[in-house]
């Protein structure tokens, strides 16, 4: 069994054909996915579809381009949100300084924010990092300092130095399409040295389909083929990276029921 641990089920582009998309992705082998909150204040859509799907989760919380606009929410809010038993994440939270679509001080304060509540709640915080190393590993650094929580850098396509600062602070990170592509050497290169038991994989959909269907709608079925590069890249063989990062999974997002980790060990 395969997880999708990052996706957005709820954005537009796959309306109409979300059972055919799940049913598409168990025929792959991904039998279990979370979508991801990017609005606080449009949580009921992602909420109505986890509770759709059995096989499917959630997370609540803000994206840093909306870091703006969702400026304010304080983390109680997005603890009782997480509440629910279908909320197995926080997040996804974090910087991106390469669109800067939110003031930087916003997504700061709002990445802390989202950290108390997967502090508070012991659920793992979904980190959105793009172009802002340093200030990550510093937040990061300091924040740990203050107790540590449970977190993971996901579509991880940062430096070298970064990855091994998160591991070093005990989190996970996970790849998703970007590590199949041509020129993504570097990527690679981080995926192998990074340690087998803090590894996951990802779609990020619908964005960043992997190759051979780069620039094309990607979709939680293609979770395999970034397996199958993340497999080859290390070494082993499809099956123990999917069982790998499966045991991976369920050893961080531990609200999930236990029955999904029986099943994907049978």
């Amino acid at each position: 069994m395969i997880v999708d641990s990052h996706c957005h089920l709820d954005f537009p582009d796959f309306d109409g054909e979300r059972d055919a998309l799940i049913e598409r992705a168990a025929e792959a082998g991904v039998k279990l996915m979370v979508t991801i909150s990017t609005r606080v204040r449009q949580f009921d859509r992602i909420l109505k579809i986890a509770e759709t799907y059995d096989n499917v989760f959630c997370s609540v919380g803000t994206h840093p381009h909306q870091a703006g606009e969702e400026r304010g929410i304080p983390a109680s809010e997005i603890i009782e949100l997480a509440k629910h038993p279908k909320v197995v994440a926080i997040g996804e939270a974090g910087l991106d300084y390469f669109y800067d679509k939110a003031p930087r001080d916003a997504q700061a304060e709002g990445l802390r924010v989202h950290i108390e509540a997967a502090r508070e709640t012991g659920l793992p915080l979904v980190i959105h990092s793009r172009d802002a190393d340093e200030d990550m590993a510093t937040i990061l650094s300091e924040e740990m300092g203050k107790g540590t929580f449970p977190a993971l850098l996901h579509c991880f396509s940062s430096g070298r130095d970064l990855a091994l600062k998160a591991i070093d602070l005990g989190l996970y990170v996970s790849f998703s399409g970007i590590l199949t592509f041509k020129r993504s050497e570097d990527i690679r290169a981080i995926a192998k040295e990074l340690p087998a038991d803090r590894l996951l994989v990802e779609t990020d959909s619908p964005y960043l389909a992997p190759q051979p269907r780069r620039g094309k709608r990607n979709e939680p079925a293609y979770t395999a083929m970034t397996a199958q590069v993340l497999a080859e890249t290390r070494g082993v063989s499809f099956d123990e990276i999917s069982q790998q990062t499966t045991e991976n999974f369920f050893r961080l997002f531990t609200k999930v029921p236990k029955h999904f980790a029986e099943a994907s060990s049978s």
